[in-house]
C-alpha cells in the first residue's frame, strides 16, 4: 500500500541516526506497516542498513537474535551443538501465517514490536525466557523479558525513542527439552492458541502461552506438574478473549488440551 502522507524516507546507518523527528517511524521489513493507512506517519527511517549480524552467539551460549534478522533467516538456521531447543525456531516461525514472500522480509524485531496476541516470534521468546535488547534515546540500554514487554494484543512497554536492538536468547534454555503445539480454528487461519513446554537441565519445567491470552501466560513448575495442577493453572489463567478467530471460552479449553499433550511430551523427555 502506498503512505501517501510520508514525506521523507532516510536509512539509518549509525545509532545517532536512530533519533526520530515528530511524524518519523522505524521501519525494517515493512510487511506490517505497508499494509494499512498510516495517516499520523510523515516520515520512515529504514533500520535495513544498521549492520547488525542476524544471529551472534553469546558468552553464556545464548544466541542475540537482531532486530533486522528475518523469520526466514531464523527458521533457516542449522543446529548447533548443545542446542537442544533448535525445532523450537522453525515451529514458531510456522505458527505465523504469511507468505514465503513476506517470511523473507517480516522481521523478528518488528514481529515482536507489533506485539500482536498471535505474534509467531513472541511465542519464541516467551518459550525461551528471551529478552528483548533496547536502545534508549538517552544512549544507554534496557533488557526486558519479552513476556513483559508485551502489554496487550498489539500494545507493549516500549518507551518514546526507545529502538529494539535484539533479541536476546540464554543459554540454558536454548539447551533444554522443548515441545510445540498450536491450533486454529481454520486450516490456513491465524494462530488460535500457541502453547511452548520446554524442561530444563535442572528439571524445572516452563510452560509458555500466547496467541489464546492478550498477554502471554508463563507458568512454572519446579518438577513436571500433575496433569489436574497443570490444567487448573491453565484454566485459570487471565486474558483469554475473543475475536472473530476465536471466543475466549473455545481458546481456555483448546489451550489446557494441547498443554497436556505438551505435558505428556515433556515427561518422556524427563526420563
Amino acid at each position: 500500500m502506498d503512505l501517501h502522507t510520508v514525506q521523507t524516507y532516510r536509512f539509518a546507518r549509525s545509532r545517532a541516526e536512530l533519533a526520530l523527528v515528530p511524524g518519523e517511524r522505524i521501519v525494517a521489513g515493512g510487511t506490517w506497516l505497508f499494509s494499512e493507512p498510516q495517516p499520523d506517519v510523515t516520515g520512515l527511517v529504514d533500520i535495513s542498513e544498521m549492520g547488525w549480524p542476524a544471529i551472534e552467539d553469546l558468552d553464556d551460549d545464548g544466541l542475540r537474535v537482531a532486530a533486522t534478522c528475518t523469520i526466514a533467516e531464523l527458521a533457516a538456521m542449522p543446529p548447533r551443538p548443545g542446542l537442544r531447543a533448535h525445532p523450537l525456531f522453525a515451529q514458531c516461525a510456522d505458527a505465523l501465517l504469511a507468505s514465503f514472500k513476506v517470511a523473507t522480509m517480516a522481521t523478528v524485531g518488528g514481529n515482536v514490536c507489533r506485539s500482536y496476541a498471535a505474534a509467531a516470534m513472541v511465542s519464541l521468546a516467551v518459550g525461551l525466557d528471551a529478552t528483548a535488547h533496547l536502545w534508549r534515546a538517552d544512549g544507554t540500554d534496557r533488557d526486558v523479558l519479552v513476556a513483559d514487554l508485551i502489554t496487550g494484543n498489539g500494545s507493549n512497554a516500549l518507551r518514546p525513542g526507545e529502538v529494539l536492538r535484539a533479541i536476546d536468547f540464554p543459554g540454558g534454555p536454548l539447551r533444554s527439552r522443548t515441545a510445540f503445539r498450536k491450533l486454529a480454528l481454520a486450516e490456513l487461519g491465524r494462530s488460535g492458541t500457541v502453547v511452548t513446554g520446554r524442561v530444563d537441565e535442572d528439571g524445572s519445567v516452563t510452560l509458555g502461552i500466547t496467541a489464546a491470552t492478550a498477554t502471554p501466560t508463563v507458568l512454572r513448575y519446579p518438577t513436571l506438574p500433575h496433569r489436574d495442577r497443570l490444567h487448573d493453572d491453565v484454566v485459570a489463567a487471565p486474558g483469554y478473549y475473543s475475536d472473530p478467530l476465536g471466543a475466549a471460552d473455545w481458546r481456555r479449553a483448546t489451550t489446557a488440551t494441547l498443554a497436556e499433550e505438551i505435558r505428556t511430551e515433556l515427561s518422556g523427555a524427563i526420563r
